[in-house]
């Protein structure tokens, strides 16, 4: 009998100048931290995502949001509203700084932050007396959040937005691209992501403070003198030359990479969308998503649970949606401001393999066999 190949979630894809990059930096000896990759990566960045946003290159799209929030002036004893339908990457960093997260529940067009319950939860901390110093606001799964209405209520309130585009490089709202709506924006070029540089992020503003700040804390903060000195606790964030190399082969062929997971998702809808126990997450007039990840509402959770384990036993990789951070035990004492939507995304959604190395057997496979368990 003919062993299967696994089916990945989403795996990393190579383009073909990727070697060529990182042979060069090994042929130049420049091995160090920083090099010609780094800058030009970089300078890459800047000219996909918008003209005058400036870019550091960093080693994680967590270190970004950690400099993203201690640049806004984030500190011990602060608070940060979070989306709390995300990864915990989103939320680790506020506490690294010794703030308190407070998180605040989807809604149900993009699945990300509702300015509804954002409004009504910077209202409700400021009547407490404590102000918010920031709002971590998602792009999840590629689909962008509702960036006009956030960026009126970050006006409003004088509070700034750290946009997470970790899943949303090649997304963008009335042709304007994600990472650069928000004061501080960030990418994460990690394994799973559309492009990678094996571990890697970014950090991205128009401000270009923001950058020299992002630099300086991220090499440690050395102060500028000929022997080593200190006035600030630095960090080890900086992305290394070697890792570089792939990413400015990887976007290369971002746009392609971009097209294959859109692909999919239209092939999934095309294949399952007449069926009534499966729902779809459309896009709103103006929105692009990349569609990192497709993902599917079933009708409950025991479907998809059912769906999943499925899968799985066809050598298939699925994952249910984020957990939300307010369900999550190191989070438990947290405030939040929650109406059930993440929740109930929780226990019906379904990521399904979406990698841009899909193969057209790869998609049949998948589909068939969701199809079968729905049917038989």
């Amino acid at each position: 009998m003919e062993t299967q190949t696994k089916i990945w979630l989403s795996s990393p894809h190579m383009g073909t100048n990727e070697q060529t990059y990182v042979a060069e930096a090994f042929k130049t000896n420049w091995i160090a931290p920083l090099g010609p990759n780094v800058n030009l990566f970089e300078e890459s960045i800047q000219s996909y995502v918008a003209n005058g946003v400036h870019v550091a290159a960093l080693s994680s799209g967590t270190g970004a949001i950690h400099l993203a929030l201690e640049i806004l002036g984030v500190s011990s004893g602060d608070e940060v509203l979070c989306q709390s339908l995300t990864f915990s990457a989103s939320a680790n960093p506020i506490k690294y700084l010794g703030a308190t997260p407070v998180f605040v529940d989807s809604e149900k067009d993009t699945w990300n932050i509702s300015p509804i319950l954002l409004e009504k939860a910077i209202k409700d901390r400021i009547s407490k007396g404590k102000k918010p110093k920031a709002i971590v606001a998602v792009h999840l799964y590629g689909m962008p959040y509702k960036v006009h209405e956030l960026s009126e209520i970050s006006i409003k309130y004088d509070i700034p937005i750290v946009e997470d585009s970790a899943e949303a490089l090649g997304s963008s709202v009335d042709g304007i691209n994600c990472a650069s709506f928000g004061d501080i924006g960030i990418l994460s070029f990690n394994g799973n992501k559309i492009i990678t540089t094996s571990g890697g992020g970014a950090l991205v503003s128009k401000n270009k403070a923001h950058k020299e700040k992002a630099l300086f804390l991220a090499t440690q903060a050395r102060d500028d003198a000929p022997h080593y000195q200190h006035s600030h606790v630095g960090y080890n964030y900086r992305m290394s030359n070697v890792l570089a190399g792939i990413g400015r082969g990887q976007m290369e062929v971002l746009d392609d990479r971009v097209a294959a997971r859109r692909s999919n998702f239209e092939f999934y809808k095309a294949s399952l969308g007449h069926l009534k126990e499966i729902e779809f997450l459309n896009e709103r007039e103006g929105f692009f998503s990349n569609r990192w990840l497709s993902c599917i509402l079933t009708a409950s959770y025991e479907m998809r649970e059912r769906l999943r384990y499925a899968l799985l036993e066809d050598d298939i990789e699925s994952r249910p949606i984020w957990k939300p951070m307010h369900l999550q035990p190191i989070f438990k004492n947290a405030p939040n401001y929650s109406d059930g939507t993440s929740e109930e995304l929780f226990e019906r959604g379904l990521c399904l393999p979406s990698g841009s190395n899909l193969t057209n057997q790869d998609l049949d496979r998948i589909v068939s066999r969701i199809l079968k368990e729905l049917t038989q």
